[in-house]
Formats: structure tokens, C-alpha cells, sequence
């Protein structure tokens, strides 16, 4: 019991003499590590939960690995890693001794021991005084050592105390007001060349010229060239054209269509490869007809469109002027800012409110923590566990107790109520190598959503992808408007995009004499009155979604018709969970970023069967299905030669014919190529066919002819259908002296990744005993077989379309990059406000006003 009581930081713990110091860390100094320059120091916050020396137990730092863990998790680290030597890290806060005049006497004690160490907000008061303090600890009989203790420590061992104690935080790049200042000015924008080409560059309707692309489009600031983005490490993104462009060109600044507001945009400089600041944008963006100075400040330093409407907004949705609640315990527990990180914040109470996603993390707490990585920061499943034990479990969000506060002040300690977590460690691994998630910008709620998803669809545990509950197959309908024939297509969606039906508002009068006002303040240059907002119905949004729309662009203009078809949207299947984004942002003729002020009756249940698919009706001519041949992996190359034609055989004159309609060159040469030179017309068909494929304008490579290899992985992707992985890899690994069973068993359970994998063996020392979880891996590497080898498509959990909305996110400000984001959410039979670290009752739930709608399926 003794044994038990010291290790858990209880009395009990044992102290040695001075004189037994270096004696006793003699067989550990092997383990003891000096911070280098690129380690990252945790001694802030725990890898598994949100304990800090704040907490009732303090913090400790392996002095090996240098992560950090609570006293609840620390023998975890022990047990796995072998890792004896902790830094035990604690702060003590006290009320302020007051002086005769009743003011607090300065005392500080040890006010440098703990340098950059990351501070609570919540306990940066003037009436307090903190106390710290640092002692090493031994394990497994927790020997305990105080610090400083400079002349009986080792030499190595003082100089590794030290410099933990004095590392910078590895969080600092995200603190706010330090990410904007260090970006570098661009050494080309000063004298940068811009073509007099008379290229003019709408508001709207971007695409890339060499893709069709129309997210992540760079607008480069020589030629004017709309080209799409690099691809990120998460798989979205864009093909690298903009890349591309500068290799053919040298033309070095491109600024990101979407960023640009009146206070700047993400520029990026592809030959000094990062992004910068461009002091003369405003001139550099104008050349091309844009003005992002438009909107002058006034005198109380608000934008003329944000004197009033946008007041109005914050007060309505933050529920301004009411009393609320404050509510606390499992459940109820906020996310405190990070400086923009309210967007982050408000999509991860609403993920969390889902059972399935806490059963999938917070239900299998034990076995995702036992079996996570050497390093648990740098995993997925382990931080999204994490942050969902930090919300549910409650114990970072307790009320204060009465008789505890008499106690405190009887003792003059000050124990601080917790109230909030920071998603510090969540926000850094989630948004790593993506530039605009990593920034401390603010950023929209529905992208973050959807990264999100992508996150926990490849990082999928068990047999479960809890993501699936979002997932619904959609069936597009084309209709070629010369012949009348009609393509029947499907695509995977995870959230319904709903567009603002304006000319439906219901208060068509007020909008008129609204706009007649802002334009005459705008001459005068005088405030605006208050905006009328626009009151939409509902259901002319939701006709609105599902009506056809011209899809010119999307076949071709050159057909010198002035519509070439139409496409109309409906769903294939109806998820469990339907998420509903309003799209209220939009870009006015002047370049100026815009929200509308909209007010939409969105309803409490929603019935949206009438919106099921209904597939090719009778009377209805489908058009030609011109396909490329697939390629089976053992065709033999005699074989796959005989089905295509040579590649120096493709009909030119059909492909400039194709070309003189606008289409790119490369993907015209497909086209005729697949369809084996039987005409432009043909081709055309395969066109409109393939246009939204990602390598629609790729060059064409196919097998015997450079292509063999990417033919293979694009249609059976890089696992293989028998998910066995490659065998040059488990070379690697039993080159290492580990089993060949167990090389596989890692590399399955990390989708073939070798560093994953060795990190997986070094975490599973006993896998052989742990049946269940080699069962485990076993059927989760067959079920993914299973499904690669079905033909029915995707995974989804279709049912009725009747649903109960149970949460929604709200913005306010006037684009996605600026302003705030909170959540409400309907727990226990009553609505939530979720404001940043703020968790209240609601009592005037703003459903009219909301930017994201969370509705879970009505049982039949």
C-alpha cells in the first residue's frame, strides 16, 4: 500500500539524502536526454488528457522523450517505454498576501523556474501569486529529487533539468499575433512584372485553365492565370498547376482567390518556397480589376457595412442581453480559444454530441491509449480520444462548491475551478502540413468539417468508420439539350449544400428601399442605417437544391449553343446523420467578400424523401457509355495491345477539332484515343463523360507506353486486393531481426507504412498474447477486402429521409476567413450555447441564423 501511495505522488513518496544522489541516477543517465533543437518539449499539458501543473497532480516530463503525462497516465508511459526518469512539474496558487493598506504585497516566489511555460488564462489575476515547483522522480519506487539542485546533481543531468525547463513551447508558432509577423516581404514584390494582357478576373466562378478544377485556385500576379494548388498531405487539394505553371513560366507571386479581403490575402512565392507578404497587393490586384480597398474604415474603426447588421448579428446569435446558465459536468465542458480556433472548436462539440463517434473513440479509451505510438501526440486516434474524453467526462468542467471555497480561503490556497480545455495538441496534429488549418487564421467551419472527415476515413479503428454515418451516395442527372439524351452518374457526399433562394424573400419591399439607402450613404459616405434582413423561406432553399441548373460550364461554351445541357441533383441514399451548410458567402461585382443577411426558417423535422433518386425514367435515352478498357493487373501486354490503338495513331484532325471547342489538348488526345479514333463526335461524348476527373488533363500514359505502373494503382489502388503488403517491405523489417508474422500484422494494421509499422512492433512487445486484437487486425484487413472486391459501391447507411435537427453552427462577421463561430446544441431535452470556453443554457436558440444544420434520422 505504501508502494502504491508513492507512486501515485501521494506521502509516501521517498526522499533521498544528498550524498546517495548521484549514486542512485548512475544506472539511468544512459536514459537522460539534453534537448536538441528540434525536440518539442511538452511541459504544458499531458499527451493523453488535459492535466498541466495546474492540476491536482501536477505534470510529468519523460527526460527521455521529453512528452508529458498526468498522474493517472504516467505509469502508462513507464510501463510501455521502460522510462524511469520523470521531471515532476507543479504550481501551486494562492490568494495574495494583503498588506496593511489592503493592497496585495508584491511576492512571487521562483517566478523564472517555469520560462515559457504556457499560462491559464483563466488564473492571470492580480489578486493571486504562484508558487512552483520542480523535483525529478524515479520510477518504479519514486525516489523523489527537488530542484534546482546544482550541486549534488550529475552534470548532465543538471544541464538536461535546465534546458526543459527553459524550452521554448512547441505551440508558440500558433499563439496569437506571432503567425502574421512571421511572414517574410517577398523580395520580388517591389519590382515585380505584370503583363499588360488585358486579363480581367471575375468575382466569381473561377476554374483552373488547365483542370476542372474550382477549390484551391491560385491567382498568379504576372499573367493573371487561374491555375489550382499543390495537393495536401490529406489527399485534397488541387493537381499542382499552379506549380506547374511557375516551372514553365518563372513568374513568382500567386495570391489565393477566396483569401483576399481588405486587410490582405495568402500570397505565396513559389521560387522562395513559402508564403510571404506582398506590401504593394492592392496595386498588384488592381492591375487585374480588383479592389480590395474598397471598403474604407470609419472613424470608430467598423467597415461601412458592419456599422449595424453585423452588431446585430453578434448580439442575436451569442444571445446578448439574456442572463444565461452556465452549465457543468460530462457534456458540458468548452474549448477555449486559441485565437481563431472557434471554427475548430464548434464542428468538435457537434462531432462529440454523436454517439458513434463516442463509441468509436471515447468507448475504446483503454485499448486506443495501450496500444497508441512511441510518440501519442502525433497520432490521430489518440488526440481525437483524447479531446473527446476532455469534453465528455466532466472532469474539466466543475462548478465551484461552496464549502470548498470557505476552506481555500480559511488555508489561503486557491484551487482553480477548471473551465474549458485548450485543444492545443488536437488543433497542431490536425492541421499539420495543411497551410491554412496550421495558421492562426480564422477559417470556415465546413472545409475543417470535411478535413475532418477525411482524417477519421484513414484513420479508421475497428471495423467501425464512425465517419460513415455522414456518408450518402448523390445521383447527378445530365441532359444534353441538342440530342435530349440523359447520363445517370453517382458521387460520395458527406453534407448537403443548400443555396440562399434570395428572390423568395418574403420581405422583397424592405430589401429594395434597404438597398436604395446603402447606396445613397455610400455616395455620401455616412453610416448606414440598420440592415433589413432578408427572410427566406425554407422551402424555396430546398427547391432551390434539387432544381436543374445550366451546365454550360461544365460541357463546353464553344458549342455555340446557348445552353448545353443541364444537371438536377437528387440522393442515391439518405445518411444517418444529414449535415446541411447554408451557403451564404459570395463575392460581390466589386471583389468585396460578402455574407447574406439571411434569416431561414429551418425547421426542427425535416422530410426529404421527396428528394430520393429515382434513376432513368421510362421514355428516357441514355447517352453513349464510351469508356477507356479497364486494365486487369495480369493481362498480359500482348493481350492490353490488342484492345487499344498505337498512341502515334490517334486522329489529329479530330483532336484539333475537339481542341478549336475549348477542351485541353491532352484531354482531347484521350478522348479520341479511347474511344479508337472513331470520331470527334464520339470523342466529344467520352468528354462529357470524364470532364470532373481529376487527371482529365493529364497526358496520356498508358501501359507500354510509360503507364503501366500508375494504370495498376489507379484502378486497384497501392494496397492490393489482398491487402498483402509489399514484400521489399517486410524485408525491411525482418532485416531488423523481428518475425514475419508480425512484420505483416504491423504493416496491415498501418496501411503498409514502414515507419507506422515499426512504431506499431515496438508498441505491441506482447502481440502474440493479445489474440483479440490480431483477431482484430484480421478482420478489419479482410473486411477491407471485402469491400474493394464488392461491386455496389460505396459504404452507406441509407433509410428514411426524416429527420430531427439536434445541433447547428453559427458564424458572424462577413466572410469565413474573419468574424466567430459558436455552436448550440440540444442535449438532455433543452438547447446548449457552446461559446468558445462558455458552455450556458440557451433560452433564445438563434435556429434562423445558422451557417451549419446538424439532423439526426427519425427511426421508421
Amino acid at each position: 500500500m505504501q508502494r502504491r501511495g508513492a507512486l501515485l505522488g501521494m506521502p509516501g513518496g521517498r526522499k533521498m539524502a544528498a550524498g546517495d544522489l548521484g549514486e542512485l541516477l548512475v544506472p539511468h543517465m544512459p536514459a537522460i536526454r539534453v534537448p536538441r533543437s528540434g525536440d518539442r518539449v511538452y511541459k504544458s499539458e499531458c499527451a493523453f488528457s488535459f492535466d498541466s501543473p495546474n492540476s491536482e497532480g501536477g505534470l510529468y516530463i519523460c527526460m527521455n522523450t521529453f512528452l508529458a503525462f498526468g498522474r493517472e497516465h504516467v505509469e502508462r508511459h513507464f510501463r510501455k517505454t521502460g522510462q524511469s526518469v520523470y521531471m515532476h512539474l507543479k504550481r501551486h496558487v494562492r490568494e495574495k498576501v494583503r498588506g496593511a493598506s489592503g493592497g496585495a504585497l508584491p511576492k512571487r516566489r521562483n517566478s523564472k523556474l517555469f520560462l515559457d511555460l504556457d499560462t491559464d488564462d483563466d488564473l492571470n489575476s492580480d489578486d493571486l501569486e504562484y508558487e512552483d515547483e520542480a523535483k525529478l522522480v524515479i520510477f518504479p519506487d519514486h525516489y523523489e529529487i527537488a530542484l534546482p539542485n546544482i550541486e549534488e546533481l550529475p552534470a548532465l543531468v543538471t544541464i538536461a533539468c535546465d534546458a526543459v525547463l527553459s524550452s521554448k513551447s512547441p505551440y508558440r508558432k500558433q499563439d496569437p499575433d506571432t503567425w502574421e509577423n512571421e511572414l517574410p516581404v517577398s523580395k520580388y514584390a517591389n519590382n515585380l512584372t505584370q503583363l499588360d494582357n488585358g486579363v480581367r478576373i471575375p468575382p466569381s466562378g473561377w476554374k483552373c485553365a488547365r483542370c476542372d478544377l474550382r477549390e484551391n485556385l491560385w491567382l498568379n500576379l504576372t499573367d493573371g492565370s487561374v491555375l489550382c494548388g499543390k495537393r495536401f498531405f490529406d489527399s485534397s487539394g488541387g493537381n499542382g498547376h499552379a506549380l506547374e505553371h511557375y516551372r514553365d513560366t518563372g513568374y513568382p507571386l500567386a495570391v489565393k482567390l477566396g483569401t483576399i479581403t481588405p486587410d490582405g490575402a495568402d500570397v505565396y512565392s513559389f521560387q522562395e518556397e513559402e508564403p510571404v507578404l506582398d506590401p504593394h497587393l492592392a496595386k498588384h490586384l488592381a492591375h487585374f480589376g480588383i479592389d480590395m480597398l474598397h471598403m474604407h474604415g470609419t472613424e470608430n474603426g467598423l467597415q461601412d457595412n458592419e456599422i449595424k447588421p453585423r452588431v446585430s448579428e453578434w448580439e442575436v446569435i451569442q444571445e446578448s442581453g439574456t442572463k444565461l446558465k452556465p452549465m457543468y459536468g460530462p457534456g458540458y465542458t468548452g474549448l477555449k480559444n486559441l485565437g481563431n480556433s472557434c471554427y475548430l472548436s464548434s464542428v468538435m462539440q457537434a462531432i462529440f454530441s454523436i454517439p458513434e463517434f463516442q463509441r468509436a473513440y471515447v468507448g475504446n479509451l483503454p485499448r486506443i491509449f495501450d496500444y497508441s505510438p512511441l510518440d501519442p501526440t502525433q497520432d490521430f486516434n489518440t488526440q481525437m480520444t483524447k479531446l473527446g474524453h476532455g469534453l465528455l467526462s466532466g472532469q474539466y468542467s466543475k462548478p465551484p462548491v461552496k464549502s470548498e471555497l470557505i476552506e481555500q480561503v480559511m488555508k489561503e490556497e486557491h484551487k482553480p475551478q477548471h473551465n474549458g480545455i485548450s485543444p492545443r495538441m488536437f488543433k497542431a496534429f490536425v492541421s499539420k502540413s495543411h497551410p491554412e488549418f496550421s495558421s492562426n487564421r480564422q477559417q470556415d467551419a465546413q472545409e475543417f468539417f470535411l478535413h475532418l472527415v477525411n482524417l477519421v476515413e484513414r484513420n479508421r479503428i475497428g471495423s467501425e468508420n464512425p465517419s460513415d454515418v455522414f456518408r450518402f451516395l448523390v445521383e447527378e442527372r445530365i441532359q444534353c439539350c441538342q440530342t435530349r439524351k440523359v447520363r445517370y452518374t453517382e458521387r460520395v457526399d458527406y453534407l448537403m449544400q443548400l443555396p440562399v433562394a434570395m428572390e423568395a424573400a418574403t420581405n422583397k419591399d424592405e430589401l429594395i428601399a434597404y438597398e436604395l439607402t446603402r447606396r445613397e450613404a455610400e455616395v455620401n459616405r455616412r453610416p448606414l442605417p440598420e440592415l433589413v434582413r432578408a427572410k427566406i423561406p425554407f422551402s424555396a432553399c430546398l427547391q432551390a437544391f434539387s432544381e436543374p441548373e445550366n451546365v454550360d460550364d461544365f460541357w463546353s461554351s464553344a458549342l455555340q449553343a446557348k445552353s448545353a445541357g443541364v444537371k438536377t441533383s437528387r440522393f442515391a441514399s439518405f445518411p444517418e446523420y444529414l449535415v446541411v451548410q447554408i451557403k451564404k458567402f459570395t463575392f460581390g461585382l466589386d471583389w468585396v467578400p460578402k455574407k447574406f443577411d439571411v434569416s431561414i426558417d429551418m425547421p426542427d423535422l425535416l422530410d426529404i424523401n421527396h428528394l430520393r433518386a429515382r434513376g432513368l425514367q421510362p421514355g428516357e435515352e441514355e447517352l453513349p457509355d464510351i469508356s477507356p478498357p479497364i486494365v486487369i493487373p495480369d493481362d498480359s501486354k500482348d493481350r492490353l495491345m490488342n484492345q487499344l490503338i498505337d498512341p502515334s495513331d490517334i486522329d489529329e484532325s479530330s483532336v484539333m477539332q475537339l481542341a478549336e471547342m475549348g477542351f485541353p489538348l491532352e484531354a482531347c488526345r484521350k478522348a479520341v484515343y479511347f474511344t479508337g479514333n472513331m470520331g470527334a463526335e464520339v470523342a466529344f461524348n467520352w468528354i462529357i463523360v470524364h470532364m470532373e476527373e481529376p487527371d482529365f488533363a493529364e497526358p496520356l500514359t498508358m501501359p507500354g507506353y510509360g503507364g503501366a505502373a500508375s494504370a495498376g494503382a489507379s484502378v486497384f489502388g497501392a494496397a492490393g486486393l489482398d491487402n498483402q503488403p509489399p514484400e521489399e517491405i517486410i524485408s525491411i523489417i525482418t532485416s531488423m531481426g523481428f518475425q514475419r508474422n508480425q512484420a505483416i500484422q504491423a504493416l496491415r494494421a498501418t496501411n503498409h507504412s514502414l515507419e507506422r509499422a515499426l512504431d506499431w512492433i515496438f508498441s505491441h512487445p506482447e502481440f502474440e498474447e493479445d489474440s483479440d486484437f490480431v483477431i482484430e487486425m484480421e478482420n478489419n484487413a479482410n473486411a477491407n477486402i471485402i469491400s474493394e472486391a464488392k461491386p455496389e459501391g460505396p459504404r452507406v447507411k441509407d433509410g428514411p429521409g426524416t429527420y430531427e435537427l439536434f445541433a447547428f453552427i453559427s458564424h458572424m462577421g462577413t466572410s469565413t476567413m474573419s468574424g466567430h463561430y459558436i455552436c448550440h446544441i440540444k442535449k438532455e431535452g433543452r438547447w446548449v450555447i457552446y461559446n468558445d470556453h462558455k458552455v450556458c443554457a440557451s433560452e433564445r436558440p438563434p435556429k434562423d441564423l445558422g451557417y451549419m444544420y446538424f439532423y439526426r434520422r427519425i427511426p421508421s
